[in-house]
């Protein structure tokens, strides 16, 4: 039977694509551009929305909405400058090939991230086919770890939560997928240790994935 009957949704960054090296770098030579040296950047940015991003590092210093926006969109301007050149290379190995495999399932992609950072996935790779919904953090009112964002997909795709596996890489993610009550896979790509999944793997390649998800599908099939 496969696995009729499953929804599967994807994070973007960690999940499809390696990229939280990336990203700190990002960081790391935005901040000292203006002036600040930032303890910890890739622990305090993981799994969170810009504006969160920006207010923390930013503590202390008075902005405005705009100038919070503003300092995450011009990081994300120099992300995508690194990232561009080697993004093939980074996609977290045989995601596109699994991709492939159950385009015939309803796929949705629910991430923090910011919809010009989906766009060089999406279509830098040619997977943007392969999902039915796709909302970004500028989309819900509520980032992770509020379940917003995954129930919004979910909606979208018409699919009962019940039904649906997240392939999830971070703590936050975790904890969303876990309140939207979905059975949750993580990947290892950036966390040796990820509580709270039900299932864990270093990447879509992993012999194991399959029978779980089918697993997952036979028990709603009952």
């Amino acid at each position: 039977m496969g696995l009729k009957g499953l929804g599967l949704i994807f994070d973007m960054d960690g999940v499809l694509i390696d990229s939280t090296a990336t990203h700190t770098q990002a960081w790391l030579q935005y901040l000292r551009r203006q002036g600040l040296e930032i303890p910890e950047i890739e622990d305090r940015m993981l799994g969170k929305r810009n504006d969160e991003i920006v207010r923390d590092f930013f503590r202390g210093i008075t902005l405005t909405d705009g100038e919070v926006l503003e300092h995450g969109a011009r990081k994300e301007e120099l992300y995508r400058e690194m990232m561009a050149p080697k993004l093939h290379s980074h996609m977290v190995p045989g995601v596109i090939q699994f991709l492939e495999r159950h385009q015939d399932l309803p796929i949705g992609l629910a991430t923090n991230g910011e919809p010009a950072n989906l766009d060089l996935v999406l279509h830098g790779t040619n997977i943007r086919k392969y999902f039915r919904s796709v909302v970004s953090g500028h989309e819900v009112s509520l980032p992770k770890p509020h379940p917003e964002i995954y129930l919004k997909v979910a909606g979208l795709m018409g699919m009962p939560p019940g039904n649906c596996v997240v392939f999830e890489d971070s703590l936050t993610g975790v904890e969303a997928a876990r309140a939207a009550g979905m059975h949750v896979a993580g990947l290892t790509t950036t966390l040796p240790m990820l509580p709270g999944v039900d299932f864990a793997v270093p990447d879509f390649l992993d012999a194991g994935l399959e029978p779980w998800l089918q697993s997952i599908a036979s028990s709603l099939a009952v």
